[in-house]
């Protein structure tokens, strides 16, 4: 089983209330080869939401204590951010998920790509909390951009 993004899904859950929808991941679903969660939403959050950056560091270190996600106003929602990782990684150990596919950029989701935590647009080779807790777990994770070359394997 392959777990996706929801918001690559079609679902307006992210940040802004859009979504990122990617026609492939759209395909799997139909084809039940995948299922589609929002660690965010897992986690506690609205749509749409404030806008949220990992500061001092990458989703390894939020998860060892050594960075924080926080929103645009300053609010710390690194808890959040956890728990919404927590949930869909039981959800993935629960579905036997193999492979993963997460919105890049996103600090909750970015596999390789996240924001640097100045809110000023520029991004950071990184991962993000989820991603970050799905590897540590031996869950293989990549990005809506690696989708079609793993799926042609």
């Amino acid at each position: 089983m392959i777990m996706v993004s929801a918001c690559l899904a079609g679902k307006p859950v992210r940040y802004n209330g859009s979504s990122a929808t990617d026609t492939m991941v759209e395909q799997l679903i139909a084809q039940g080869r995948a299922i589609s969660v929002c660690p965010e939403l897992l986690g506690g959050f609205m749509t749409p939401r404030e806008p949220a950056e990992i500061v001092g560091g990458n989703g390894y270190d939020v998860l060892d204590g050594k960075a924080k996600v926080v929103e645009l106003s300053g609010t710390d929602v690194t808890d959040m951010y956890i728990e919404g990782a927590a949930h869909a990684l039981a959800i993935a150990k629960e579905q036997n998920v193999e492979l993963v596919v997460l919105k890049e950029n996103s600090p909750s989701c970015g596999s390789s790509v996240i924001y640097d935590g100045s809110f000023q647009g520029q991004k950071q080779i990184g991962a993000g909390v989820t991603t970050a807790m799905f590897r540590r777990a031996g869950i293989r994770v990549i990005s809506e951009a690696e989708l079609e070359q793993e799926i042609e394997r």
